[in-house]
């Protein structure tokens, strides 16, 4: 919940100028639902992509202050965001509804990018790639993998976020390649190689390099540090290393 719709624009600008050389990167933000069109306006003929930040399963009806996939469309947006860690926590979103809504952004074109992940008790319980199994099984029921295929995965540690206690690359690069294992025997060879696995954990600047350099880590899902363009900027050029 950051940025009006003119500041959305200001940085869009500001990171349009930024990335006009960056190869083999590719880039998203994901503004809020208001400033989502300004966005899509700001950065057509760029690299950039748009993204919402959630939305309903549902094409339309009686679910006041909700978004249906056929909304953000109209709005040039691209990419939606299913199941993040403070959906899940704050609003409780559930594997169930994650997968409503991956298969209702499938359904319309919408690319969606799901996030698994869990918290510090799961962590300190030692259940954390139980957790990512059901979290991938439940929240990807029913999708072929032809569809994993152009579907991006990310993992979210929500014990590394605010909390002080952040995830080594080891430790990221393990769970990154627990993920992919479960993706290949589930989905297939093809499928889990072509799926992109995003790592957003407390993603920065002077942690981007040892992050991507993790053999199953494919880019990085961005919180605080990408709210000042020039700091995403070093992340996006970090994430071109790979």
């Amino acid at each position: 919940m950051f940025k009006t719709v003119a500041e959305t624009v200001s940085y869009i600008n500001d990171l349009r100028a930024l990335i006009t050389d960056v190869r083999g990167v590719d880039v998203a933000i994901a503004p809020p639902f208001t400033s989502l069109a300004a966005a899509a306006e700001a950065a057509a003929g760029s690299a950039i992509a748009v993204s919402a930040q959630d939305m309903h399963w549902q094409r339309d009806g009686a679910f006041t202050g909700e978004i249906s996939a056929a909304m953000i469309q109209g709005t040039g947006a691209t990419h939606v965001i299913i199941g993040h860690s403070e959906r899940r926590t704050l609003f409780g979103e559930t594997n169930e509804s994650v997968n409503k809504k991956t298969h209702a952004a499938l359904t319309s074109g919408l690319v969606p990018i799901v996030c698994i992940g869990e918290t510090l008790d799961q962590r300190d319980r030692d259940d954390t790639m139980a957790v990512l199994d059901r979290q991938i099984k439940e929240g990807l029921d029913r999708v072929t993998g032809e569809q994993l295929s152009g579907l991006v995965l990310a993992y979210e540690p929500v014990w590394a976020i605010g909390t002080g206690r952040n995830a080594t690359p080891a430790q990221a690069g393990e769970a990154h390649h627990h993920i992919r294992q479960r993706l290949k025997q589930w989905f297939g060879l093809d499928a889990s190689e072509r799926c992109r696995v995003l790592y957003g954990g407390s993603v920065k600047p002077d942690n981007i390099a040892r992050l991507i350099a993790e053999p199953d880590v494919d880019g990085a899902l961005v919180g605080g540090a990408s709210l000042d363009p020039k700091s995403f900027f070093a992340i996006i050029q970090g994430s071109g290393l790979k």
